[in-house]
């Protein structure tokens, strides 16, 4: 073999050796673990809508997408009212002290209640409302927290209903049984109901006859938050891609506990960060928006807020990329796609399936439940990228939704997927 035919490969390989450590260097792991184990930290109290937990979470993105470089940055405020449990959270069965987080949960929309009740299982095996009616009359049964498993009683609200609202039963509220690790959301905290209803293991109220509960609530009349939001300049200006992410979480279920949310998107709003740092060093062909919003766990509030107040319109944009959850390990990425977004998805699984990042991707209804919602109904092309069912997702909105149970493997998957689309869309 000649020299002239080696030059010509080693200048080959150098170029392929230049590409894979620009690549390598792309996805900045270490940064993204920093991200997500400073938010994840006791300081925000699970980035919640009190003690200062998101708008301290806001302060802390807003400094890092400074230091990342990008050309601007932008606080939105919006208000919301929302209920809160910042108080005292104790709950007693037959005397034993349960666990705030890991044996009972407070209902988002629940008021605080204080005393001790006794306790009306509900026959789910011969189960008749008539009889449950009758029995809730009964002296021994008077003022009492109606215990029942939260599925059933789903499926039957018409005769549930009755129990949560005052005059109608003379229960004190309800105890709905949920298979552990237990759950907490705030997805509609934004009101109170007359009476409290109370989430609870089966384990730790399996044939208790008495409890005694000690909790505060906090209800927040316009309380503020703000959206972060971060622009790198591209070459041309006409139209945008949009990454978003939101950084907000459940925050406290009294004084000691809160949700530090490591999947639960300390993931997607690292993920955020780190590629507001890419495109902040390597010019992007068009503008790029990276919006961190507060208020998703109150209902997707501050995306909502923002599509209904954007800061770019609306129609210049060529892409939205909704990053949530990622923090996981299945080898398989749930998506959705609005209509719009149709034809990018299919760009997104021909480059999946040349690179094979994921295994496959999995193609799920567009629905309400991310911040790529306000924008799918609005006509924007978007997808949604989550994902589920690994080692990390039965935490999901529990306390063990934390640094110690972090799983990283989706992250350089996705940050390869989507700029590798962007080059080629």
């Amino acid at each position: 073999m000649n020299v002239q035919t080696i030059l010509p490969s080693a200048k080959k390989l150098m170029v392929l050796l230049a590409l894979t450590v620009t690549q390598l260097q792309a996805q900045d792991l270490p940064h993204y673990k920093r991200v997500i184990k400073e938010i994840t930290s006791a300081k925000y109290q699970g980035r919640g809508y009190a003690k200062g937990g998101a708008n301290k979470a806001g302060k802390y993105l807003e400094k890092e997408y400074r230091k990342a470089g990008v050309d601007e940055v932008t606080l939105q405020s919006f208000t919301i009212d929302i209920n809160t449990f910042c108080g005292k959270m104790e709950m007693w069965a037959d005397g034993k002290k349960l666990k705030a987080g890991v044996d009972f949960s407070m209902r988002e929309y629940s008021p605080g209640v204080h005393g001790q009740f006794p306790v009306y299982h509900v026959d789910t095996l011969n189960y008749d409302a008539d009889k449950m009616y009758a029995d809730l009359k009964k002296p021994e049964y008077a003022n009492a927290l109606v215990c029942c498993d939260f599925w059933f009683s789903y499926n039957r609200r018409k005769d549930f209903s009755p129990l949560q609202k005052n005059g109608e039963c003379n229960n004190a509220g309800l105890l709905q049984t949920w298979t552990s690790p237990i759950k907490f959301y705030k997805a509609y905290g934004e009101r109170v109901v007359e009476k409290p209803i109370i989430w609870v293991t089966p384990e730790a109220i399996k044939g208790v006859k008495h409890v005694r509960m000690n909790v505060d609530n906090q209800f927040l009349k316009d309380y503020e938050l703000f959206n972060v939001i971060a622009k790198v300049e591209g070459m041309r200006h006409d139209s945008c891609y949009v990454f978003t992410a939101h950084y907000d979480h459940l925050g406290n279920l009294g004084k000691k506990i809160f949700y530090a949310g490591a999947n639960d998107n300390a993931s997607g709003t690292a993920a955020l960060v780190t590629l507001a740092a890419y495109y902040a060093k390597h010019k992007p062909p068009y503008d790029m928006y990276f919006l961190a919003f507060s208020g998703e766990d109150a209902n997707l509030r501050g995306s909502e807020f923002f599509a209904e107040h954007p800061i770019v319109p609306l129609e210049q944009i060529r892409y939205l990329f909704n990053i949530d959850m990622i923090g996981d390990d299945n080898p398989i990425q749930y998506c959705e796609v609005s209509d719009e977004g149709t034809r990018g998805y299919q760009l997104f699984e021909q480059i999946n399936n040349e690179k094979h990042y994921f295994k496959s991707l999995n193609k799920g209804e567009l629905a309400a439940n991310s911040d790529h919602y306000p924008f799918a109904k609005r006509h924007v092309p978007c997808i949604f990228l989550e994902n589920q069912e690994g080692s990390a997702f039965p935490y999901y909105h529990t306390i063990y939704d934390n640094w110690q149970h972090a799983v990283f493997d989706s992250y350089e998957p996705v940050f390869r997927l989507v700029t590798d689309f962007i080059n080629r869309y």
